[in-house]
C-alpha cells in the first residue's frame, strides 16, 4: 500500500480508503447489511493496508456505521482513521450537533473520530451551517477531543465551494471526481484550490457510480490499443492517484477481489506517475464515454426508496449500459428492465424494485440529487425507452 500526506495534518493515509456505502448485503434485500460478511471484509481491508475508512449516518439506513463499530474491535480501531459526517438534511437546531455526533460516537464504539465531515454541502445546507452556528459545534467538538479534524463533503457548484472553502480553516474536504466529471461540481480548479490551501482532498465517486468500470465498446478498444495494459478501474483510478493534490481515492469495494486488485493498483500508484501517452489514453477513454453517458446517475442511492417502489439508480444504470451497449448485448441488457416491476403488486416488501414506468412524479427525490439531475424527466424517458420501445438517440437527443 502507498500512503500519501493528508493535508497539513501530519497524517498519512493509504492512497486507497474503503467507503462503506456499500457493503455485502443479505439476498433480495439491497440496504440490509450482511454483518457478518461485512465485519470480514472490512477487517480484510484493513489488513491490506487500508487505513481510511469512510461512512456516514444515511448510509444502509443507519446500518454502516454499526456494522462497523463491530468491525472495528479487537483492536482495529488503532490501526484506521475513521471518517462519518453530520447529515445536513436531518439537522434542524443547534443542539442537533451534539445529539447526531453522541449517538454516532455510540453506534461506532468509539470515543472519539478522526474526521467529521459536514455531510454533502450545498448551498442551502452552508447557510444551515452559519445560522444554526455548527462550525462553532464542530471546534467545541475537536477541543472536548470527540474529533481530530473538521472538513466537509460537497455537492453543488464550483463558486459555492470557493466559498466554503474561504470561509474556515478546514482540515480537509471530500469531493466527487474522476477523469469524467472534472468540470462538474468542485472541478479540477476547485481541487486546486482547496490544495492550495493545505487541505486533504479526498475523493468519492472514482468510477462515477461504476459506469467507469463498465466502457462501451470504443473505451474497451482505446485500452486495448494502449502499450500499458490496465482494467478499465485501474485507468480510472491511476488518474486520480497522479495528481499531487489528492489525498485519498475511497473506493466501495463490495468482495475480496475488488480489494485486492484496487490494492495492487494502489500499490503500482505514483504522483506524476503517468506518462504523456497514458494521459492520451485517458483523454480518448473520456471521449469515447461521453458519446454513450446519457444520464449522470453516480448510484449514489440518496434518492431512494422513492415513495412510488421506483429503483431510481437501477433504472437509470440500465439505460446507460443500453445505451453503451449493441446488439445482443442491447437486447440482454433491456430484459433486466423487464425483470423491475410494472405495478405496484409485484413490488417487493421494501418497495425498491420498480421500474420507471411507477414514477409518480412526486418531485421528492429532485433535492435529493447531488447530480442535480431531474430524476422524474429521466425516468419517463427511461420508460420510453425500455418500456416502449423508442430509440435511445431519439428521446435523448
Amino acid at each position: 500500500m502507498q500512503y500519501r500526506q493528508f493535508g497539513n495534518t501530519g497524517f498519512k493515509a493509504s492512497a486507497l480508503g474503503l467507503g462503506c456505502m456499500r457493503l455485502p448485503t443479505v439476498k433480495l434485500l439491497p440496504q440490509k447489511i450482511d454483518t457478518e460478511k461485512s465485519i470480514e471484509l472490512i477487517r480484510y481491508s484493513i489488513d491490506k493496508g487500508v487505513n481510511y475508512l469512510d461512512t456516514a449516518w444515511p448510509y444502509h439506513f443507519g446500518g454502516s456505521e454499526r456494522v462497523l463499530g463491530e468491525a472495528l474491535k479487537d483492536g482495529y480501531r488503532e490501526k484506521v482513521h475513521l471518517v462519518t459526517k453530520l447529515f445536513m438534511p436531518l439537522v434542524r437546531k443547534t443542539e442537533d450537533f451534539d445529539s447526531f455526533l453522541d449517538k454516532q460516537l455510540t453506534k461506532l464504539q468509539t470515543d472519539y473520530i478522526d474526521t467529521y465531515l459536514f455531510h454533502a454541502l450545498t448551498k442551502s445546507y452552508f447557510d444551515k451551517v452559519k445560522n444554526l452556528k455548527l462550525i462553532d459545534k464542530m471546534v467545541e467538538a475537536k477541543d472536548a477531543g470527540k474529533i481530530k479534524y473538521i472538513g466537509f463533503s460537497f455537492h453543488d457548484t464550483l463558486p459555492v465551494f470557493k466559498e466554503i472553502v474561504d470561509y474556515f480553516n478546514w482540515d480537509v474536504v471530500q469531493i466527487q471526481y474522476n477523469y469524467m466529471d472534472t468540470g462538474i461540481q468542485a472541478t479540477t480548479e476547485g481541487l486546486k484550490y482547496a490544495a492550495a490551501k493545505n487541505m486533504a482532498i479526498v475523493i468519492m465517486e472514482p468510477l462515477k457510480g461504476g459506469q467507469l468500470a463498465n466502457p462501451p465498446k470504443e473505451a474497451v478498444k482505446i485500452m486495448s490499443q494502449s502499450p500499458v495494459k490496465r482494467s478499465a478501474v485501474d485507468w480510472a483510478l491511476q488518474y486520480l492517484w497522479n495528481m499531487p493534490e489528492v489525498s485519498v481515492v475511497i473506493s466501495g469495494m463490495g468482495n475480496h477481489k475488488m480489494i485486492d486488485e484496487n490494492c495492487k493498483s494502489a500499490q503500482n500508484s505514483g504522483i506524476n506517475s503517468l506518462s504523456d501517452n497514458e494521459l492520451t489514453t485517458i483523454d480518448n477513454l473520456i471521449e469515447a464515454f461521453n458519446k454513450n453517458i446519457k444520464i449522470p446517475c453516480t448510484s449514489c442511492q440518496y434518492c431512494m426508496n422513492c415513495p412510488a417502489g421506483v429503483n431510481i439508480p437501477e433504472n437509470f444504470a440500465i439505460l446507460n449500459n443500453t445505451a453503451s451497449k449493441g446488439g445482443v448485448f442491447r437486447w440482454n441488457i433491456k430484459r433486466s428492465y423487464k425483470k423491475l416491476a410494472n405495478n405496484i403488486s409485484k413490488l417487493n416488501d421494501n418497495k425498491t424494485n420498480g421500474n420507471a414506468s411507477l414514477c409518480i412524479s412526486c418531485n421528492k427525490c429532485i433535492p435529493k440529487c447531488p447530480q442535480g439531475i431531474n430524476i422524474p424527466e429521466e425516468l419517463r424517458k427511461v420508460h420510453d425507452v425500455l418500456g416502449k420501445g423508442k430509440k435511445v438517440e431519439s428521446v435523448f437527443i
